[in-house]
């Protein structure tokens, strides 16, 4: 399968939506999609990795990056990993990602977040 990172919104958030395996090979490329995204400087950032096939310890050192990039500038960050993503949330688990990156289940979870007051994304 291909890798993409697609910009999308995400419960009315700016997205990044990765598709295809993140590892070694590909990680730049998320890297180089969230740096794009943190300079116009949302408010909230979302990666979606619901249609991810596959994460390796390069992907998930990409997202703890991401994590330190995005609370360095103030950006609230949400990668959303759901369980039934097994081959990815089996590498999420494994290096409990979630104690350095705010993993949610599903969008539903964002929503819940507290809105943005200034009116940005």
């Amino acid at each position: 399968m291909l890798f993409d990172v697609e910009r999308t919104t995400v419960a009315g958030r700016p997205a990044l939506t990765v598709r295809g395996e993140l590892d070694l090979a590909t990680a730049p490329q998320l890297a180089a999609a969230v740096e794009a995204q943190l300079a116009a400087a949302p408010r909230s950032l979302v990666i979606d990795l619901t249609p991810t096939r596959f994460l390796d310890s390069s992907g998930a050192r990409a997202l703890m990056r991401t994590a330190k990039q995005a609370a360095a500038v103030g950006v609230a960050l949400h990668v959303v990993c759901p369980r039934s993503n097994s081959p990815v949330r089996l590498t999420v688990d494994l290096l409990e990602l979630d104690r350095l990156v705010p993993i949610v289940e599903s969008p539903a979870e964002i929503a819940t977040a507290v809105a943005p007051q200034d009116g940005r994304p």
